[in-house]
């Protein structure tokens, strides 16, 4: 990896590259974990040209690297590189692992034995919640299995768009189109008198 950044571009490939080396990740461990492909893995850790980071790598990296979009890009690497020893990452192998150890209904085992690929995309949370609804009688079972794991791969592929749009000049936009959905969806207010 370089040792000095260069440019504002170069700067924030050479923090996430600091912040990844500070993880112990490999070049593999990085592309997996922050869901890159490794070309745009070995463009970051080892720069040989300038390039523009996407807005969605950098979200998916900040995603990976346990941070916001906005401390990644603002916050001085000072500041970032302690965090990066307070928790360790949880891989796909290891979250993997557990949803096969704690699944118990038949038709979530089947479903990750016929897409070992999509059930190591899985999130921690995305894996508790998952447990969480099994069960005979539970609610994965009328829901379906690959029905709720769609609508949470829905969720996902939303939230880094939204994570990669919030990291950019289009934040305001964004904020006053999520403030008008979420006022469409609350309750309206009990009115009194």
């Amino acid at each position: 990896m370089n040792d000095q950044p260069q440019n504002g571009t170069d700067n924030l490939a050479f923090k996430i590259a600091r912040l990844v080396e500070e993880r112990g990740w490999n070049q593999e461990d990085f592309a997996r974990i922050a869901q890159i492909n490794r070309q745009t893995a070995h463009e970051i850790l080892y720069p040989t040209v300038q390039r523009r980071l996407r807005n969605v790598t950098i979200g998916r990296c900040a995603q990976a690297l346990g941070l916001a979009v906005n401390e990644l890009r603002n916050l001085p690497l000072e500041r970032l590189l302690p965090r990066m020893h307070k928790a360790r990452a949880v891989t796909a192998d290891e979250a993997l692992q557990h949803l096969f150890e704690r699944a118990t209904q038949p038709e979530l085992l089947a479903w990750m034995e016929r897409n070992p690929d999509r059930a190591r995309q899985l999130t921690t949370t995305e894996i508790e919640e998952l447990l969480s609804l099994q069960g005979t009688g539970g609610p994965l079972t009328p829901i379906g299995v690959e029905h709720y794991i769609s609508l949470l791969e829905r969720k996902r592929r939303l939230v880094d768009q939204v994570h990669a749009i919030a990291g950019t000049e289009y934040l305001e936009l964004l904020e006053k189109m999520v403030a008008l959905m979420y006022e469409k969806i609350q309750p309206y207010p009990d009115r009194i008198g």
